[in-house]
């Protein structure tokens, strides 16, 4: 199930207007399975990518420069702040973590169209730069689903679960902002009903 949220777009042009038509979009709250939505659309269609962030975090054993992140120190990071590098970017726990305008900017001129897989924050940051970007909320069913999806993963404690469901609520309340709300009640039709979405999208522009 889908919903449609229209809005007017500001003209831009160059660079702004490259990014508007082949950006997406996706936030939903932890367990709502946008992460593996995502991924499943790059599998369908080749012409669809996910970004890769840029944090300042340290790289973990199991993870690969340009794969997993592109690792950055503070002051590179702060650097790209300062040279306006970065189409969203955001700290916390300690960490910084960006979208690198010219990793986007490089997969669009490969021909790709580019996923943002980000919280709401960092959606209305992209949104409010480039107005018109196609941009996707993925829903739970409803609470008590989110709950069993979140203790099925057997890797946080009662705590974080607690602290993510109350997140959960804050970022749904915020759902109404994006074009589109997805119920992921099962996933090959969330999958599908997203891809339409994009698919309709590209006919437009």
């Amino acid at each position: 199930m889908s919903e449609n949220i229209n809005h007017g777009n500001t003209e831009l042009s160059g660079t702004d207007k490259k990014l508007i038509k082949n950006l997406i979009i996706i936030s939903g709250p932890s367990g709502t399975g946008k992460d593996t939505i995502a991924h499943a659309l790059t599998e369908k269609d080749n012409s669809l990518c996910i970004s890769v962030s840029a944090t300042t975090r340290p790289m973990r054993a199991n993870e690969k420069e340009g794969k997993d992140y592109y690792f950055k120190t503070e002051k590179e990071f702060n650097d790209l702040i300062n040279e306006d590098g970065f189409i969203e970017h955001a700290c916390y726990d300690g960490h910084c973590y960006g979208t690198l305008k010219s990793d986007v900017c490089r997969r669009i001129d490969e021909g790709k169209q580019v996923i943002l897989v980000i919280e709401v924050k960092g959606a209305a940051a992209v949104r409010e730069k480039f107005p018109g970007v196609l941009s996707i909320f993925i829903l739970p069913p409803d609470m008590n689903t989110l709950e069993k999806r979140l203790r099925k993963r057997a890797t946080e404690s009662e705590e974080s679960i607690k602290k993510r469901l109350a997140a959960a609520n804050d970022e749904i309340m915020r759902a109404c902002e994006y074009d589109y709300k997805v119920v992921n009640a099962d996933l090959d039709e969330a999958v599908e009903t997203v891809y339409n979405i994009i698919l309709n999208r590209r006919k437009e522009i």
